[in-house]
């Protein structure tokens, strides 16, 4: 499998792949991946007292933001009353009158990634970190609509998401996050959603996973914030379950193939919930059951707060030194 990899708010190509590269090298070197790398169009700035943050310039953005202050977020998250759905949670920021934003841009962003995909015919799979992770779980929103309306296939096969939010949809002139409490399913191939249960943002991780078909989707929790997660362990424990995914998927893939043919040219067979369902979480993850305490009591939150019950059994958890 082909992943192209989206960075977040103020990456860019190259540090993403520093970011992403003991995940990356590890999946590599098993034989499971090998990876592309892309970035946004819009050159920007560190916000102020974070200049030395986010690594080495040019910094990028996959949208041409308002100017503002950049983790006003960030700073409010931490006052928002407990118990919430996660898509309560994310209305809460919807401001009182609309905001003067140029969608074209967020238009052309996403002309630009389907590009990159169209150029490249062995991507078959995103990865996106943050904002790159809205920008994929967008991307293949959009393809779920093209496929169910127009019957035009879907490239991506799969998607795995780090510390993500819901998809951005077209409605009307702009576009809409689609969230699962309103809009129902979004993203129907297999997912895996990558998050950490001490991350401020985590309802936004868990926002997206409840867009996805919860049959096709696996939740991730390494116990640490909003980032990318570096270590052996982690790394290794990724690996780990994403191989048993990615062998199924590519298994699926492969008879879908088949019966293509015998169908007919231009016949598409999307991944089955019975072709995809792997061993359950929990036992994959027997050497790693065992997650820190602030990952064990993050645990019954992100359940409680995800709108489908989020099952503890869908969720592999991290073993945290």
């Amino acid at each position: 499998m082909r992943f192209l990899c989206l960075p977040g708010a103020y990456g860019s190509a190259k540090n993403f792949g520093v970011q992403l590269g003991p995940f990356a090298k590890h999946m590599e070197d098993r034989g499971l991946a090998t990876f592309a790398f892309t970035q946004g169009a819009h050159e920007v700035e560190p916000p102020l007292g974070w200049e030395n943050y986010f690594g080495s310039r040019p910094l990028y953005r996959f949208i041409d933001t308002v100017k503002g202050d950049a983790f006003e977020v960030v700073r409010r998250v931490r006052h928002i009353p407990r118990g919430l759905s996660p898509e309560a949670t994310l209305r809460l920021f919807k401001p009182d009158k609309p905001i003067d934003f140029d969608w074209q841009t967020f238009r052309d962003a996403l002309g630009r990634v389907f590009k990159t995909i169209d150029d490249d015919a062995e991507i078959d799979g995103l990865i996106g970190y943050s904002e790159g992770a809205m920008m994929a779980a967008s991307i293949c929103a959009e393809e779920n609509r093209r496929w169910e309306e127009n019957g035009i296939p879907r490239r991506i096969k799969f998607a795995i998401f780090f510390a993500g939010s819901p998809p951005l949809v077209a409605e009307g002139d702009g576009f809409v996050a689609k969230l699962a409490d309103e809009h129902g399913t979004a993203i129907d191939i297999p997912t895996f959603h990558v998050f950490g249960s001490n991350d401020p943002l985590v309802y936004s991780s868990v926002a997206l996973y409840n867009a996805c078909n919860q049959d096709l989707a696996q939740l991730y929790d390494h116990g640490l914030g909003h980032l990318v997660p570096r270590d052996a362990d982690n790394v290794e424990q990724l690996g780990d379950t994403l191989s048993d995914v990615i062998t199924k998927i590519n298994k699926a893939q492969e008879a879908g193939l088949g019966k293509a043919s015998s169908a007919g040219p231009g016949a598409q067979n999307p991944v089955s919930d019975d072709e995809y369902i792997t061993s359950s979480p929990a036992s994959s993850s027997a050497g790693g059951s065992a997650a820190s305490s602030a990952g064990s009591s993050a645990e019954s939150d992100v359940d409680s707060r995800s709108s489908h019950g989020a099952e503890s059994e869908r969720i592999v958890k991290a073993q945290v030194a």
